[in-house]
């Protein structure tokens, strides 16, 4: 056993199959009385539904969530919070819609109710991200963890396979680093084994047919718990390249965070042989990293940076961004061995320590 601190956050957590239907008593609940509801333009309709939900709770629909929460749209969504006199946000959709709602709590404090429809999992942390000028700032704020989260699985049925597959390595993820973070605990660790083993479970049993509700209820399910693990814990390498590679380089999150964990893991696996065990464990390999690797060919998701887009002669300055700014990681961060990681990842070759 080994020392640790272990600090519970607060939030109201809703799973159920048909718990959408609670959100005009869930928004009351919280003392609010006009809930602007925040989606991407793909995602209206679905936020229109929310909006008819809410009824006169409702202080109408905010479609301009986009990607990575560039700075220029997150202040121009808290001047329209403010013009329509939203005293809550509903963030309805992913990352990148529940990243605009934190950072509209970031500046007014109001607070969020997530409805999730992927499995990214940034609705059960106090984390948000903003990009400005190219570079992808993080940081952490109770004030912009979501208040309440509503998990309906049935929200996650219209998306597609593609999309739910990258959506759920990229929680995998966050269990995967959870596991080895310098702050991490036992509780944590619980999570985040759990979470890996629901998740590889439910998306080989995703479908395009409609009739995969158990395995888009299990996938769902691995999501809170990865993403709880992300809530409580600190990330490390992996996720600094991520960000640098999606802020700097407007690659698409989910994908990202796919192609570049196995190499990540792999970096760090001298350093952590417990957590790729654990994780192995979870999705019965013995190598932790190339299994993550084969588990997203299996599910044919993209394995390489140059395949989303990735230019060969970004990856030196790509190098040089994650290296810029000291961060804790098991393994000490070096340069040669780092850019050797990128070039893995861009050409999609095995994952090496």
């Amino acid at each position: 056993m080994f020392d640790f601190t272990y600090i519970a956050q607060p939030s109201r957590v809703i799973f159920a199959v048909g718990s959408l239907n609670s959100i005009r008593q869930e928004v009351e609940m919280l003392g609010c009385k006009r809930a602007i509801v925040l989606c991407t333009p793909p995602q209206r309709q679905q936020a229109e539904s929310v909006a008819a939900l809410l009824g006169e709770a409702s202080a109408g629909v905010y479609d301009g969530a986009e990607m990575h929460v560039p700075i220029e749209v997150a202040r121009k969504a808290r001047e329209h919070a403010k013009a329509v006199g939203a005293d809550c946000a509903v963030a309805v959709g992913g990352g990148s819609t529940i990243g605009l709602g934190k950072a509209i709590a970031l500046e007014s404090s109001i607070p969020i109710l997530a409805v999730p429809t992927t499995y990214a999992g940034s609705e059960m942390t106090p984390v948000y991200g903003i990009t400005e000028a190219g570079v992808k700032r993080t940081g952490k704020d109770l004030r912009v963890l979501p208040k309440t989260v509503i998990y309906d699985p049935r929200l996650t049925a219209s998306l597609p396979v593609g999309m739910s597959v990258v959506s759920g390595m990229n929680a995998i993820a966050h269990a995967a680093e959870g596991l080895y973070a310098r702050d991490g605990n036992p509780v944590m660790s619980l999570m985040a084994v759990e979470g890996i083993r629901a998740l590889a479970g439910g998306l080989l049993g995703l479908t395009n047919d409609g009739a995969d509700v158990d395995s888009r209820a299990q996938c769902l399910y691995g999501a809170w718990l990865c993403g709880t693990v992300l809530g409580h814990v600190g990330m490390a390498l992996h996720h600094k390249l991520c960000h640098t590679l999606g802020g700097s380089f407007n690659l698409p999150h989910a994908e990202t965070h796919t192609i570049v964990l196995p190499h990540a893991l792999a970096y760090n696996a001298p350093a952590a042989p417990e957590a790729m065990e654990k994780i192995g464990a979870a999705i019965h390999v013995t190598d932790a990293p190339l299994g993550i690797q084969r588990l997203a060919q299996r599910l044919g998701a993209p394995t390489s940076l140059k395949d989303i887009g990735l230019k060969e002669s970004d990856l030196d300055h790509a190098c040089d961004i994650a290296l810029s700014n000291p961060y804790w990681n098991p393994r000490p961060i070096e340069r040669q061995p780092i850019r050797a990681l990128l070039q893995r990842a861009w050409e999609g070759a095995a994952p090496q320590a």
